[in-house]
Order: C-alpha cells, then sequence, then structure tokens
C-alpha cells in the first residue's frame, strides 16, 4: 500500500516532460501527473451486488508557442524513458504552433506562485480493505431496514480511495498533494407499489475517524423515507420557502456559477456587472477556504501552482470577487484568484474549493416560528437555473409549514422565482455543518412562487 503513497515516480516524469519542450522549440511548458485510486462495495439485501476498483496514473503536457498552447495527455506510463518524454514534447509543441493565438494564455506569474506549502492533513494511510467496505454498506443497511415503515432496502454502498496531482512549471514551480476520500452511503424505500418513496444519507470525508457512523447513516436514510410516505399536492401559491441544510448549498452554488471568471469573461452571467453590489443582506458571508484542515476539496495550491487563500467572495453582503484563473484575470484586466482547476487532458479553468455559507443566529425552529403557510424544500430536481438571466425554477419536495410547524409531506411541485429577489431575502440559520463540498446552514427565502396543483 505504501506505494500508493510514493509520488517521487510521477514527480520525476513531469520534470523531465517539462524540460523537453523547450528544446523543441516551446517557449513555456508545464506538466501535470495525477493519480487515481478507488474501490467501493454496494450490498442490496444483505448481499455484494457490485465491487469495483480501479486505479491509474496520467499524466499530461501543455506547452505554449507564443501566446499559442496546445495539450497532449497519456495513461501509458510504461516505457517512459527519453524516447517517450521527446514523442510527448515533438507532438505537444507542433499542435501549439497549429493552434490559434489566444492573447490571454501563458503559465501564472512568478509572483503569484505558491512558496510555501501547508500540510492540509488530506492523507488517512489507513485505507479499509474490501472486507471493511462491505462491514460498513452492510452496517448502514441493517440499520436502515431495522426502522419500522421502511419496505425495501434501495441499497447500501460503501467506498474508499485516493486521489493526488504533481504539479511542475517551466517557471520553476513544484507541488505535489495527495488526499484520501471515503464514504458510506444508504436509500431507503417506504410504502409498496406506485405509492412508494425513497430517501437517502450519506457521509464522506478524507479521514474515516470524521466519518458519520454507518448506524446513523442507514438509521437517518430510512427515518428520511418514512417521513415521505403519502405525499400530498401543494396548491398554487406565494409563500416563504424554507431550504434543508442538504438542499440549501445549492443556492451558494448558482451564486459561484454566476461569478466564474470564463462566465464574467464571456459576458453569459446575470451578475457581470455586480462586483462590488450589495446583493446579500449585510449578515451574510460566503466564503471559499482551499485551506481549510481535512477539507474535502481543499489543496494547497491550485491547478496553475498559485498560492490559495481563504476567501470571502461575498462580505457584509456585498460581492468581493469574482473566481480567477491566470488566462480569465487577463482578459478581465484583474490579477488570478488562484481558483484554477485543470485535468490531464485541458488547460486550466477557475473553480471554486470548500465554499460555505456562514451561519446566523437564528435556530432552524425560530427561523419557522412566524411562518403561517409555508414550503420546506427536503429535495431539489433538475437544472432549472438560467445562469445568464438568473431566473430560477426548480421541481422539489419536502414538507408543508403550517404555525412554524412541519406537518404532511408534499411532492410534485415548483419552486421558482429569480436569483437576485432569493439572494436579498435569504436569512440562514444557526445549524452550519461541514460535511460536504458545498455547505450551508437551513436557509429561509421569502416570496417564492409554489407550483403546485
Amino acid at each position: 500500500m505504501s506505494t500508493l503513497f510514493d509520488q517521487s515516480g510521477l514527480t520525476q516524469i513531469a520534470e523531465r516532460l517539462v524540460e523537453s519542450p523547450r528544446r523543441h522549440g516551446a517557449d513555456a511548458a508545464d506538466a501535470v501527473a495525477v493519480r487515481g485510486i478507488s474501490q467501493s462495495i454496494e450490498v442490496r439485501d444483505g448481499s455484494v451486488e457490485a465491487s469495483q476498483r480501479s486505479e491509474g496514473d496520467n499524466v499530461g503536457l501543455r506547452a505554449f508557442v507564443g501566446r499559442r498552447q496546445a495539450v497532449v495527455s497519456t495513461n501509458d506510463l510504461s516505457g517512459h524513458g527519453n524516447g517517450f518524454v521527446d514523442t510527448i514534447a515533438e507532438r505537444v509543441v507542433a499542435m501549439a504552433r497549429a493552434a490559434p493565438e489566444d492573447r490571454f494564455a501563458g503559465l501564472a506569474e512568478p509572483q503569484w506562485l505558491a512558496r510555501d506549502l501547508p500540510d492540509l492533513d488530506l492523507l488517512d494511510e489507513a485505507m479499509p480493505s474490501v472486507h471493511d467496505l462491505e462491514a460498513l454498506a452492510a452496517t448502514a443497511e441493517r440499520a436502515a431496514t431495522a426502522v419500522k415503515g421502511v419496505t425495501k432496502s434501495g441499497g447500501a454502498s460503501a467506498s474508499a480511495g485516493i486521489g493526488g496531482m504533481v504539479l511542475v512549471t517551466s517557471t520553476g514551480f513544484h507541488g505535489t498533494y495527495l488526499r484520501s476520500s471515503q464514504g458510506i452511503s444508504m436509500t431507503a424505500i417506504s410504502g409498496e407499489g406506485t405509492g412508494m418513496e425513497r430517501d437517502y444519507d450519506y457521509t464522506s470525508a478524507p479521514h474515516a475517524s470524521d466519518l458519520e457512523s454507518p448506524e446513523r447513516v442507514g438509521r437517518v436514510a430510512a427515518e428520511r423515507a418514512v417521513a415521505r410516505a403519502n405525499p400530498r399536492k401543494a396548491e398554487t401559491c406565494k409563500v416563504p420557502v424554507v431550504f434543508d441544510p442538504r438542499v440549501s448549498g445549492s443556492l451558494v452554488g448558482h451564486l459561484v456559477g454566476a461569478i466564474n471568471g470564463a462566465s464574467i469573461a464571456r459576458k453569459t452571467s446575470f451578475l457581470k456587472d455586480r462586483l462590488g453590489a450589495q446583493l446579500f443582506a449585510k449578515n451574510i458571508r460566503i466564503i471559499d477556504d482551499p485551506l481549510r484542515r481535512r477539507g474535502l476539496r481543499s489543496q494547497s495550491f491550485d491547478a496553475e501552482g498559485v498560492k490559495v487563500k481563504k476567501l470571502a467572495i461575498i462580505d457584509e453582503g456585498v460581492l468581493t470577487s469574482w473566481l480567477l484563473d491566470s488566462a480569465t484575470a487577463r482578459e478581465l484586466g484583474l490579477t488570478t484568484t488562484g481558483h484554477a482547476h485543470r485535468g490531464v487532458s485541458s488547460s486550466p479553468s477557475p473553480g471554486p474549493f470548500n465554499l460555505h455559507l456562514e451561519a446566523g443566529e437564528a435556530t432552524p425552529t425560530e427561523l419557522m416560528s412566524d411562518i403561517k403557510q409555508g414550503f420546506y424544500v427536503t429535495d431539489l430536481i433538475g437544472s432549472g437555473v438560467n445562469g445568464v438571466t438568473g431566473d430560477y425554477s426548480r421541481g422539489a419536495s419536502g414538507f408543508w409549514i403550517e404555525n412554524g410547524k412541519l406537518t404532511y409531506p408534499v411532492s410534485e411541485v415548483t419552486i421558482a422565482g429569480h436569483l437576485f429577489d432569493i439572494f436579498k431575502s435569504m436569512v440562514p440559520a444557526n445549524d452550519l455543518e461541514f460535511r460536504y463540498g458545498v455547505n450551508a446552514p437551513t436557509v429561509r427565502i421569502e416570496g417564492l412562487t409554489l407550483g403546485g396543483r
């Protein structure tokens, strides 16, 4: 197992790849080597239904000839001698010469590169065996089927993996990281025939010690499925809508998609002219934190080797920044924010790391206490959000709120509004937990249109 954690071989390949393009006429280059190992077990009705394992190393070489760039990648590292390196370098330089000129293309400026790489404690070296994973999944399923009202198992799974990256640039950056990932999930079903309802729960973290117990995952999935039994349809109306923490993070996701530097540069975002604008109430802060210890999406440098940092993209309700890599920053006349992501076969593009909406002061109960008629969302369906106009429309299910209390389950409704209005009226509760890549507490939104019967 220890060889899986040794990236020295990948580092050597990346270093040799970066050196070669200049001998063939390139002006600059960078190389990415990615390691991925994953295994998973799926259990249904007490028996293993599927067992999967995959592992592999991939490398990508990007070369620049002036402002022209190209990328070549391969997963065949069996013969990585000088001939291998020269062949890839020749190909990528030839492709770059034939590529159209992009005046914003280029490596990150050296002054922005990360020099000190903090240890974020992302690697759990005690990876579970196949038998361990089977036991975790089976335990979650037993816990779910033991709950009264559960009529069927939708299956349980447990997984573990290792992912890592080596990045070397011709401007002198050398960086590596490895992270582990582990997870448990369960889907439970209640009811019979056409009246069946399903729900789920899952837990994921780099370290096994940070996972919820499989018993809790199974029990919560079951309780959710049972609570959804015999749903009703709601009348079309305009009411306060409360988003459960499982789905409230999606609202943060819509914001982040709209402030992605690529969308801003293409002028395809409804927020393209809103930098510095007051979009939320003054008590709202939304944070992107790539340096969170044991975070699901943490890393100590971005995909261009740029130093990363904690950033309040919304501070006191004000939009403070776009998410930028070097190319989008140049196009917008700004400086990279260290948000580049990439795979071995693509050039970098901007994206977030660990996002969260900071908690408010009220409890979820207090947040709903004055709602005479409203809707509590636990599940969203479809992707009916227009990033160009900001129009919002999603299929949803959840529970009806009467006099501040959750009453009966509701399904087959649509919630609609505009993201400007959603952001402006957002009120977070105090129940923030860090369980996902995007985390938010319970959130209340005023005056959304509920489309029902």
